[in-house]
């Protein structure tokens, strides 16, 4: 479909819903990371996330090493550095705000390496946005709001790598326009499986990994289930949906508003609260998203 199709209801009734299901994404990490390592927590995501169905799900029509480099990338990069970021002790509230980076890493990328046209307003849209980002992230949080530095790197690390998995959303979308998201997105998580498994084994040790995974807890397992079916399969289809029909400069800047769910999930959850400047910041960021989405009708209008 053209890039440059205009959003619909149903475009953003997607894009609420995978904000709602990625907000409290964190959150359930952070309970799943209680028991299970990062390596191992993955594997199980994206176990329950594809081989139960690529039994009667037919594989998506895109070329195979588009299906396995997303797979990778979005799978072990992206999550394997921020599983391990929570686990070192980065707060699900701030995991959530830090990784929303991707969507700046998305418009570089894309206008870069694919030259998808970037417009005047959808800039200054991810510059207010990031003012708000760094308004929350430079605030003195306090107690289990604090950030760590290796926790931040690796959060950036997941995000570039987000960013990376929507280069090869929108490429796939051109190798095989109108494939089905919802096939890409289970046969995709077939990939991070295998090294994931050898990642758990290698820093764990065998016999460590395997009890986590026989003698798991219905906490740690329902988190794996949430991330399997809600976060991955529903939220990622329909989040490479709107991938394919818009331009990454469109669709990415929707993440900004993941971190009002996250933070305020993570207060209630976890009791990270956050700084009156740290809220200001979000307000900053919803700014920015609203300058990128209708700055371009504001324009036309003057």
């Amino acid at each position: 479909m053209n890039a440059s199709h205009p959003f619909t209801a149903r475009d953003y009734l997607c894009a609420l819903v995978v904000v709602l299901v990625w907000g409290m994404n964190f959150v359930v990490m952070k309970i799943g990371l209680q028991t299970l390592s990062p390596m191992m927590l993955g594997a199980l995501r994206f176990a329950l996330a594809s081989l139960p169905f690529m039994l009667f799900v037919k594989r998506p029509s895109v070329p195979w090493r588009l299906v396995v480099v997303y797979g990778l990338a979005q799978g072990v990069g992206q999550f394997g550095f921020l599983f391990t970021a929570i686990h070192l002790g980065m707060p699900a509230g701030m995991a959530s705000l830090v990784i929303q980076t991707q969507a700046f890493f998305t418009l570089m990328l894309a206008a870069g390496l694919l030259r998808e046209p970037a417009r005047a307003h959808h800039w200054l849209g991810l510059i207010v946005a990031a003012t708000g980002l760094a308004v929350i992230a430079s605030a003195s949080g306090q107690g289990p709001a604090a950030m760590t530095m290796i926790g931040f790197v690796l959060t950036l690390c997941a995000a570039f790598m987000w960013a990376s998995s929507n280069l090869i959303v929108r490429i796939a979308s051109r190798a095989a326009p109108g494939y089905d998201p919802v096939s890409f997105i289970i046969w995709s998580s077939a990939a991070p499986i295998v090294p994931f498994v050898l990642a758990a084994v290698a820093m764990d040790g065998a016999d460590v990994a395997w009890s986590s995974v026989v003698n798991i807890g219905w906490p740690a397992f329902l988190s794996a289930l949430y991330l399997a079916l809600l976060a991955t399969i529903l939220a990622y289809s329909l989040w490479t949906r709107l991938l394919m029909r818009h331009a990454a400069a469109r669709v990415a800047p929707f993440s900004l508003l993941v971190p009002v769910v996250g933070l305020t999930a993570a207060a209630w959850a976890f009791d990270e609260h956050l700084l009156t400047i740290q809220w200001v910041g979000a307000a900053i960021v919803l700014l920015g998203l609203l300058v990128n989405q209708l700055g371009g009708r504001l324009l036309r209008r003057n």
